[in-house]
């Protein structure tokens, strides 16, 4: 097991009715910008829960933040912010709004330039406004980690940034906000859980024999809990399920003293950044196919993922490892998520394209740092 140091400070609220306690964790009298996507917050209910909770409080709104956050939009945010003099920010709704709500807060009181350069430059942050959250969608995990990630059309590029600063203080994780989401962006859920767990973890033995069964706990309740997570009514206990999972897969804990992956997202944002497709759309693409690239340097995680998670334990290695990879697309595609590049009329050159522009970057991915331009385009042409 690799050194590590671990430290998450944000508190969670978990259960039904539980927006309530906002009233218990902002101080009366406080200034919040209260931020959100698309409006269906107010639609469900959830709105009017939140506005009741914050009665003590000076409010502002500002909606419109993207399922992939726009640097633009999140600008303008910024501009209210200030004006306003905002002391809190809480974001209500999925990972995307609670990521660009995290950039929010680091570009308030920015003063190197441009705060994209956050971004492009890993310039540092400091002293940011205080985050809190009522997570709807359960996805990224962002309610419990100082990850975000932010795209700007003006370049094209979808880019992340990490800082401890923007933990959110708190989240607020009620399976019931769930029950009105579309099935698309539930089953986009479950992808990109699913995922975030596999670039912990699928790479090589490392003496972590309790991260090991953490992540396949993760994903065994994910594959064994879908169907009644995708079911109508919704299920309470299986979407409190999926919820607590989505925290587990990117909270930290899945990655203490592991190698870790992470070339299937470096490569699903290009995509996402080119051709506007959905994030779990991009991984459920991506991710079979980096491991029919890698599946030599990954054979040993491949086959201990083969057993334990799918009971596969019959026939010579190459094919219990052909046979997990066609498992793990199916289950993708169970959800509802293709996993081809073809399935969404994508052009063939788009593997040139993905190349190049990581190529430009200096990009080494994977847990090895093997993978660079080439092999970004061997990946994709697997992915077709």
């Amino acid at each position: 097991m690799n050194n590590f140091t671990y430290h998450n400070p944000t508190r969670i609220v978990f259960g039904k009715g539980m927006i309530r306690e906002i009233s218990n964790l902002i101080p009366a009298g406080s200034r919040v910008l209260l931020t959100y996507g698309g409006g269906s917050i107010k639609r469900n209910g959830v709105h009017a829960q939140v506005m009741k909770a914050l009665a003590g409080c000076q409010v502002e709104e500002f909606g419109g933040i993207e399922p992939n956050p726009r640097y633009e939009t999140l600008m303008k945010a910024v501009a209210q912010a200030r004006k306003f003099n905002a002391g809190l920010l809480l974001a209500v709704g999925g990972g995307s709004v609670l990521d660009g709500t995290k950039f929010i807060a680091a570009a308030v009181r920015f003063e190197g330039g441009d705060p994209w350069d956050i971004l492009a430059r890993d310039k540092p942050v400091r002293n940011p406004l205080p985050i809190g959250c009522v997570m709807t969608l359960p996805a990224t995990g962002s309610e419990m980690n100082c990850y975000a990630v932010v795209s700007r059309d003006s370049t094209q590029e979808k880019l992340a940034f990490a800082n401890p600063l923007v933990y959110p203080q708190f989240s607020i994780l009620d399976p019931e906000t769930t029950y009105s989401l579309p099935r698309k962006q539930v089953a986009n859920g479950i992808v990109d859980a699913f995922v975030h767990v596999m670039e912990q973890y699928m790479t090589y033995p490392s003496a972590a024999p309790l991260q090991d069964r953490q992540s396949e706990a993760v994903l065994r309740t994910l594959i064994e809990e879908a169907p009644r997570i995708l079911a109508d009514p919704p299920d309470y206990d299986a979407r409190a399920a999926f919820m607590w999972c989505a925290t587990n897969g990117l909270n930290g804990w899945l990655a203490c003293g592991v190698p870790q992956d992470w070339a299937t997202h470096m490569i699903g944002h290009e995509i996402t950044a080119l051709h506007g497709l959905d994030h779990a759309q991009t991984l459920a693409i991506v991710l079979p196919a980096v491991w029919k690239h890698e599946k030599e340097r990954k054979k040993a995680k491949l086959l201990q993922y083969a057993s334990r998670v799918w009971s596969l334990d019959s026939g010579d290695e190459d094919s219990r490892i052909a046979q997990v990879i066609e498992k793990t697309a199916a289950f993708f595609r169970s959800v509802g998520l293709p996993t081809s590049l073809h399935d969404y009329q994508l052009p063939p050159e788009i593997a040139k394209t993905v190349a190049g522009r990581l190529s430009r970057r200096g990009a080494k991915l994977g847990e090895h740092e093997a993978i660079s331009g080439k092999e970004v385009e061997e990946i994709l042409r697997l992915a077709y």
